[in-house]
């Protein structure tokens, strides 16, 4: 079970689950596209099968975490040795990062194989599995995670899973599948834990924080996000930073502007992800951030609006909006209220695990807004292509639409 957490303690999956959806949205933007066009390929919108930065980070990486979950799972079921608490944690975790890969996989690619076993003799030739089993299984396993974790914290800084975090994923999983009853119900286990708060904006991804519901530790105490949002200089241009309509949509008076952006003068102005403050760091205070408590209240508003839950939507809406230092929301119809989630989401959650991009997808939205900003947008570009090297291993992978 530590071998997993320790992929997210080296570079591994963990900063391009955020960097290549951030980069394919309106979300952020890649400041060195002529010496890495991997990336680039991203940022147009036009990845190329042979794409290095997602066979490897995007495919390789995640699938070879499962393959080790799935390790953990054959032998801890199998143990008779543990205590049953220890099993239960252990698998608990297992099972959390099983679902966690297997959201990015259905995310970023649709259809993928659905490997339960570790036997790469029995699973090296599966065909791709459709969406909605995979999205069965990662539900299926965050219930089994939130049933066996604790609800307490091992070990110091929130950087295990427990049942919490379970519960958070889970509350995400059924909103991405419109299970909005379901989306409430784990989301109000979340916040109604007693556990989390909204602290100011500007302490919100301090290691400490009261907000966050897992984090993955380093070694250091700066986080893989904040070593690419920052440079060492004060005045220097980051790896990525922010599309100027999202620096400029926040209202006026909005903290998360002022602690979470700030801008450089580079020919041109250029809008950098304040979120981490450390470039680097031995000893820092910042990790990297996995969940945390402002999507619980978004999913949750969300959730109920779709439910035409009016009153309820608005007021946990406001309460993500409270902490930015701001009024109410003028909303009142569903319309209203769903647009101004959509807003809070992109304006709360920039820079984060590809949000932005999976947001737009999963509500309809990624041709209006990509045709917008990029002028070879095709439809198809909203799933990445199955990995060439993969289809060349296994004959049963069949490669998305336009690839």
């Amino acid at each position: 079970v530590l071998a997993m957490y320790s992929y997210y303690n080296t570079s591994g999956s963990l900063p391009y689950f955020t960097f290549a959806g951030g980069v394919e949205a309106d979300d952020i933007q890649y400041s060195y596209t002529s010496s890495t066009p991997a990336i680039n390929e991203l940022q147009q919108s036009a990845v190329n099968p042979n794409n290095g930065t997602v066979t490897s980070y995007l495919w390789i990486y995640p699938y070879a975490v499962i393959r080790q979950a799935n390790l953990a799972i054959e032998g801890l079921k199998a143990s008779t040795t543990l205590t049953s608490t220890v099993q239960a944690q252990l698998l608990g975790e297992a099972y959390f990062f099983r679902a966690f890969n297997y959201f990015y996989l259905v995310n970023y690619f649709g259809a993928v194989p659905l490997v339960l076993s570790s036997d790469v003799m029995e699973t090296g030739n599966l065909p791709r599995t459709g969406t909605d089993s995979v999205w069965a299984q990662i539900i299926s396993d965050l219930k089994a995670a939130e049933a066996s974790l604790p609800a307490a914290y091992t070990g110091t800084l929130r950087t295990r899973v427990n049942k919490y975090a379970a519960s958070a994923l889970l509350a995400r999983a059924y909103l991405y599948t419109e299970d909005w009853q379901h989306a409430i119900t784990y989301s109000t286990e979340v916040i109604g834990a007693g556990t989390y708060s909204l602290p100011a904006p500007d302490s919100a991804f301090v290691n400490v924080s009261n907000e966050v519901i897992l984090q993955y530790g380093t070694t250091t105490g700066y986080s893989f996000m904040g070593s690419n949002y920052r440079t060492s200089s004060s005045a220097g241009i980051p790896n990525y930073y922010l599309y100027p309509a999202t620096a400029n949509a926040f209202e006026s008076g909005d903290k998360r502007r002022t602690a979470w952006v700030d801008s450089v003068i580079s020919g041109t102005t250029i809008y950098r992800i304040n979120k981490y403050k450390l470039a680097t760091a031995t000893t820092g205070n910042e990790y990297n951030v996995i969940l945390r408590l402002a999507e619980q209240y978004l999913i949750r508003a969300e959730a109920n609006a779709q439910l035409k839950n009016l009153d309820a939507a608005a007021t946990d809406l406001n309460a993500v909006r409270t902490r930015a230092g701001l009024s109410n929301t003028a909303a009142a119809t569903q319309d209203a209220l769903l647009a101004a989630i959509a807003k809070e989401r992109k304006l709360e959650l920039f820079g984060e695990f590809a949000h932005r991009w999976f947001d737009l997808k999963r509500t309809g939205k990624v041709n209006e807004v990509m045709a917008a900003i990029k002028s070879n947008w095709v439809a198809t570009a909203a799933l990445l292509p199955i990995p060439a090297t993969e289809i060349a291993k296994n004959k049963a992978l069949q490669q998305n639409d336009g690839s």
